[in-house]
C-alpha cells in the first residue's frame, strides 16, 4: 500500500465515510430510489449494493484487498460504476485507464501500476489482450468473453465466500489517473480517500440533494468526472450515463430523465448552444450546470445565463488538487472573464519567480493547497517534487503551471499557462510527448506544436516543423506519420511546414511568439 508523500491537511474521517459505505446506507435508507441511469436500463440502490457487494467477494478471492490495483478499460456503462465501487469497498485502488491512449501507452500504465485486475469491454477487447502483464491474475469481459477473459456474470455471480468489508483510512489509495501520454511511462496521479472525500463532502456538496440527477457526459476515467459523479453519489442522488457525448444526446437524457445537474467540459457548452435544438429542447429541469477542465469564455458564460435558467458554476483546479476556485456565475456576472475565488478552506496564492506573494493585479504563476491534494504521483518521486511549492517553514502548495492575478475583490483571471499542455475536447494532451513523435521522422529537423484555438474541440493541436535542409516531405506526410502513432485525443490537427523557428538567446523555443497569431482573436 503506498504511504502518502505529501504533507496535506487532512480531513476528519471516521468508519463509514468511504464512498462504497455511504453506497451501503443510501441501500438501506432508500433501497428502492433509482441509483444508477444508462439509457434505457435502471438500477436501484439496493441492487446496485448488492452487486458492488458481489463484485468485492470475488476481488477478495482473487487475492484484492487494500492497496492491490484494480484496471478499468471502458466505456461508461452501470458495470463501469458497478466495478468502480465494488474494488474500493475491497480497500482497492482503481486505475480507470483512458480509452484514447494508444495501445502502447495503456500498456505502460498497466504495468507501472502493478495492476493485478483488469476489466475490459467489448468495444477494447483487441487491445486489452495485450495489456494483461505478468501481475495481471484476473481479466474479466464487462459485455464479452473469451480470449482468457472471463464474463461478467460469471465474475458477478461466483463467488463463494463471504467478504468481510475493508475498513477504510483516510490516507489508504482511492484512485490513480493517468494522463494519455504517448511516450514514455505516463504520470500517475495517486488520490486518497480522505482527498477524495474532501471533494464530495466538503463545500460543492451545498449544490447537491437526494433529489439530484446528474448527467455524466465526460469518461468515467476523467477526473472532470469524479467532481459530480462523488458529489450525487454521495449525497444519494441519481447519476445518469452517457456512453458518448453530443448535443443531441445531451438534450435527449435532459429531457427524459429530468436532469437537475450536468458538468461539461467547455467544448461541450459550445456545442450545446451551436445546436439546432438549443432553444427548442425543455430544460426547465436543469438547476445547475457546471464546467471546468479549461476556462469558460466569458461570451459563452453569458449566453449560458441569458438563455437557460441554471445556475452556472465554474470549478478551476488540477486532477492534482490543490489550489480550488468557484465562480457562482449568476451571482457574479461582472466577473465572467475570471474563475472565481478559492473555494472555502482553500488557499490560492499568485507568485512570482522567487515564490514571493504577489499582490491583486500583478501577475505570477497560480499555486494553491487544500485537502484535496494527490497523495504523489505513482513511481514519480522527482516529478512529484516538482510540483510542490515550499514557501519557508510555511505548508506545502502545488505549483499549476498557469499564469494569473487577482483583482481587488478576491477574483482568479487565469492568462496563459507555463506548461505545454493543450486542451482539447476537456483532456490533456501534451506537447512535448507529440514533438517527441515528430522528431523521430527522418525529414525532420525542428519541431514545436501548439495549441490553437478549435470551434469543435475548444483547442487542437498544430505542430510547426523545420525540415531537414534538401529532404522532399509534405505537411500532410507528417500529419498521417504522427496521427497514426498516437491516441485519437492527441492527434494533430495539422502541420505546417516553416523556415525557421523563434528562440531566446539560450535556443529555447519562444512559443509565447508561435501561438500568438493564432489567439490574437481571442478576447479575455
Amino acid at each position: 500500500m503506498d504511504v502518502p508523500v505529501i504533507d496535506t491537511p487532512l480531513v476528519s474521517w471516521r468508519a463509514g465515510d468511504d464512498i462504497a459505505a455511504l453506497v451501503a446506507g443510501h441501500a438501506r435508507e432508500t433501497p428502492d430510489r433509482v441509483a444508477v441511469l444508462h439509457e434505457q436500463r435502471s438500477v436501484t440502490w439496493s441492487e446496485l449494493d448488492d452487486r458492488v457487494h458481489r463484485i468485492s467477494g470475488r476481488l477478495a478471492e482473487a487475492g484484492c484487498e487494500r492497496g492491490t490495483r484494480v484496471a478499468i478499460l471502458s466505456a461508461n456503462s452501470i458495470e463501469y460504476v458497478e466495478v468502480f465501487l465494488g474494488a474500493l469497498r475491497v480497500g482497492s485502488c482503481v486505475v480507470p485507464l483512458p480509452t484514447l491512449a494508444s495501445p502502447e501507452a495503456l500498456g505502460r500504465m498497466v504495468r507501472d501500476s502493478d495492476a493485478t485486475t483488469l476489466f475490459v469491454s467489448a468495444d477494447y477487447r483487441a487491445v486489452g489482450r495485450t495489456l494483461a502483464g505478468p501481475t495481471v491474475a484476473l481479466q474479466v469481459g464487462l459485455d464479452f468473453e473469451g480470449d482468457g477473459f472471463f464474463s461478467y456474470d460469471e465474475f458477478l455471480y461466483g463467488a463463494t465466500t463471504k467478504l468481510r468489508v475493508a475498513e477504510i483510512a483516510a490516507a489508504d489509495a482511492f484512485d490513480v489517473m493517468y494522463s494519455s501520454g504517448t511516450t514514455g511511462i505516463p504520470k500517475g496521479v495517486q488520490h486518497s480517500h480522505g482527498a477524495r472525500k474532501a471533494s464530495y463532502a466538503g463545500s460543492r456538496s451545498k449544490y447537491f440533494s437526494r433529489e439530484s440527477v446528474n448527467l455524466i457526459a465526460t469518461p468515467l476515467y476523467s477526473n472532470t468526472t469524479s467532481v459530480t459523479w462523488l458529489l450525487t453519489t454521495a449525497q444519494g442522488g441519481t447519476n445518469v450515463l452517457l456512453a458518448k457525448f453530443s448535443a443531441d444526446a445531451f438534450f435527449d437524457a435532459v429531457e427524459r430523465d429530468r436532469v437537475t445537474h450536468a458538468m461539461l467540459v467547455p467544448v461541450q457548452h459550445e456545442r450545446i448552444l451551436a445546436s439546432s435544438r438549443f432553444g427548442r429542447a425543455d430544460l426547465s429541469s436543469v438547476r445547475y450546470l457546471f464546467s471546468t477542465s479549461a476556462p469558460l469564455r466569458a461570451h459563452v458564460k453569458r449566453r449560458l445565463l441569458d438563455e437557460t435558467r441554471a445556475e452556472l458554476i465554474e470549478i478551476y483546479g488540477l486532477t492534482e488538487g490543490g489550489p480550488v476556485t468557484v465562480l457562482e456565475a449568476r451571482q457574479h456576472p461582472d466577473k465572467l472573464a475570471s474563475v472565481g475565488r478559492p473555494a472555502p478552506d482553500c488557499h490560492v496564492r499568485v507568485v512570482d519567480e522567487q515564490g514571493r506573494e504577489l499582490p491583486a493585479g500583478q501577475v505570477g504563476e497560480v499555486v494553491g493547497r487544500s485537502a484535496n491534494m494527490m497523495s504523489g504521483y505513482l513511481n514519480r518521486p522527482e516529478e512529484t517534487e516538482a510540483i510542490l511549492f515550499r514557501s519557508g517553514v510555511d505548508a506545502l502548495y502545488f505549483r499549476t503551471g498557469d499564469v494569473g492575478r487577482f483583482d481587488d475583490d478576491g477574483f482568479l483571471y487565469l492568462l496563459d499557462r507555463k506548461k505545454d499542455v493543450i486542451i482539447s475536447g476537456g483532456f490533456n494532451v501534451y506537447a512535448t510527448d507529440l514533438e517527441t513523435v515528430l522528431a523521430g521522422h527522418p525529414a525532420v529537423a525542428e519541431v514545436a506544436v501548439i495549441g490553437i484555438p478549435s470551434e469543435r474541440w475548444g483547442e487542437t493541436p498544430l505542430a510547426l516543423v523545420v525540415p531537414k535542409a534538401a529532404v522532399d516531405v509534405s505537411a500532410q506526410d507528417l500529419r498521417d506519420y504522427c496521427n497514426q502513432r498516437v491516441g485519437k485525443a492527441e492527434r494533430v490537427s495539422d502541420v505546417e511546414l516553416r523556415s525557421e523557428l523563434p528562440k531566446n538567446a539560450i535556443g529555447k523555443i519562444l512559443k509565447q511568439e508561435l501561438r500568438r497569431p493564432y489567439w490574437r482573436w481571442q478576447s479575455q
